[in-house]
């Protein structure tokens, strides 16, 4: 063996959520192996994803809450204001200890981990700047980078992502938002309730990817409320006397910076996947198996945001677990996925949960509703706004899927998950206790309107209680 070569059981390349959940399976089977990373380590959701935003959000819903004090009877909240650079420091901070947390993983690993962009040469063999690596299995897990169109980045610092806008020592007044699918209308509406001028555009005709009309047209109106949104707008950045003229159907708008939240694109450019010998689709990605991860009958695995399966960080540290067994495994080993579960961290939340209404025949479910304008634990804390869908088989009641945006929706859609897991019918949940007065209240009564198409249940059964039919009591 030459200096420059090495032969190993595993080689991870990626050291995000997928590439660390791999390192996590296949250190329990074998010492033989290298991590190999492009910095900066300490994964997309740490560092510029989930928990940077989250304590943005955190700030500007305390912010927020001003709005509302005088509904409460407390005086004064309209003299509060908001310190934009001391929140962003405090992101910042947040943001640092959560990265420290997460080097730690690597920390004892040594010489096994490798700083650099790797690329294959073959099924078995990644070249790292001059070094040559050989392994008995390969896990791809390189992660994914914000989408900027290539004629944007010309206006430098002025055209920020999630990877530098937590970055920024201030914010100014102005500031464009384009994209407005779940990690834009968290960023436009929390830049908004800090107090400067927001406008969100998107080029779809909903926002946070929300697939049920109702909901999506009463989502853009409560946004509206708070910032002006533009949908179905394919936007252009035109320079206007040293800032961004946003242009859109004959309209224009002027900014002092634009966030682009259009997307993040796979970090597969440069990688090498063409050196495998197997098919690779339009965008240069090939055909993964989800419950093996491995790529074809090669000896190679593609985990994480890398596959552009489901960008989430649960489904990440799945496909890492996977890919991690399988690659240790002399045969093959299939897992079953997780119940789809997506949450948007705007108010009031968004979430979906297992199927939606267009992957179904409209004979193929029933579907049950409820609007948190007058539910009762709503009202009392003046989050009293949303909607909740649910969709049941019209068969048995089988819980196939639900769309919400609704207040606390991402504790309602743990709760629905599970049931669609379990397999769980209308009735099976309807027999559950629900407290008074909760939120979840409301999910009740999206049950009984399904529940109202079904056979009755025995007059033994407590699936059948009804409502009272009073505000204060449901």
């Amino acid at each position: 063996m030459s200096r420059d070569e090495l032969s190993v059981d595993v080689a991870i390349v990626g050291a995000g959520t997928a590439g660390l959940s791999a390192l996590r399976e296949v250190r329990r089977r074998t010492e033989s192996f290298v991590l190999v990373n492009d910095p900066p380590y300490g994964t997309t959701c740490a560092r510029v994803g989930c928990m940077p935003s989250k304590a943005l959000i955190a700030a500007a819903n305390a912010m927020h809450t001003r709005a509302r004090l005088g509904e409460f009877g407390i005086r004064g909240g309209q003299a509060l204001e908001a310190d934009i650079p001391a929140a962003l420091r405090r992101v910042r901070a947040l943001r640092d200890h959560f990265v420290a947390g997460v080097l730690e993983a690597t920390d004892d690993l040594g010489e096994r981990n490798i700083a650099g962009r790797a690329r294959l040469e073959g099924p078995d063999r990644l070249v790292v700047g001059g070094r040559v690596i050989r392994a008995r299995q390969v896990i791809l897990a390189p992660g994914s980078s914000p989408i900027v169109p290539e004629e944007w980045r010309a206006f430098g610092d002025r055209v920020l992502t999630t990877d530098t806008l937590f970055e920024q020592e201030d914010l100014p007044r102005r500031i464009g938002v384009v994209g407005l699918g779940a990690i834009g209308v968290e960023v436009a509406q929390a830049l908004a309730r800090l107090g400067l001028d927001v406008q969100g555009f998107e080029g779809a005709p909903h926002v946070a990817g929300i697939a049920d009309e109702g909901i999506a047209a009463a989502m853009r109106d409560w946004l509206c409320e708070e910032f002006p949104v533009h949908l179905d707008a394919q936007v252009d950045l035109r320079e206007a006397d040293g800032d961004l003229e946003i242009r859109w159907r004959g309209r224009s708008v002027v900014v002092d910076k634009v966030v682009v939240a259009v997307g993040r694109r796979p970090n597969i450019a440069g990688l090498g996947l063409e050196t495998l010998g197997v098919p690779l689709d339009e965008r240069g990605m090939p055909e993964v198996d989800a419950t093996t991860m491995r790529i074809g009958e090669t000896q190679v695995l593609l985990a994480g945001d890398a596959n552009g399966r489901r960008p989430l960080l649960h489904e990440a540290a799945d496909d890492g677990h996977i890919a991690g067994i399988n690659a240790t495994s002399d045969e093959p080993v299939r897992l079953a996925r997780r119940t789809l579960l997506g949450i948007v961290f705007c108010d009031p939340e968004v979430a979906t949960v297992g199927q939606r209404p267009e992957e179904l025949e409209p004979h193929e479910f029933l579907r049950g509703e409820v609007d948190f304008a007058s539910q009762g634990r709503a009202r009392t804390m003046q989050e009293n706004r949303g909607r909740l869908h649910v969709y049941a088989a019209p068969t048995d009641g089988r819980l196939l899927g639900a769309e919400i945006a609704a207040p606390a929706a991402e504790h309602m859609a743990h709760l629905l998950a599970l049931a669609v897991s379990q397999r769980l019918t209308v009735h099976d949940l309807l027999r559950m206790p629900t407290y008074h007065p909760t939120l979840e209240e409301g999910l009740r009564t999206a049950l009984r309107a399904i529940a109202r198409h079904l056979p009755p249940c025995s007059i033994s059964d407590l699936a059948e209680c009804g409502s009272l039919g009073a505000e204060a009591l449901e």
